[in-house]
């Protein structure tokens, strides 16, 4: 969206979960976001253990105030 903050924005797809304790509890419903990556990065407050996806080493990330702007119903 802004190439001077490098802000996205984008859309959680149907199969996001609610995880307490380690195990899924729910279905939760879509999120539309507005977020910089730099700013994100900047909020972690927790890393998990990387897991390999598409290719790539991705790790788990707890961020926070992270800027998510409106929802919509999850299948």
């Amino acid at each position: 969206m802004d190439p001077q903050t490098l802000l996205f924005t984008g859309l959680t797809r149907d199969g996001t979960f609610y995880i307490e304790d380690g195990k899924i509890k729910h279905a939760v419903k879509n999120f539309r976001f507005n977020e910089s990556p730099i700013i994100m990065l900047n909020n972690v407050d927790a890393l998990g253990k990387p897991e390999r996806i598409q290719g790539s080493l991705v790790p788990p990330m707890r961020v926070r105030d992270f800027t998510f702007t409106s929802l919509s119903d999850a299948v």
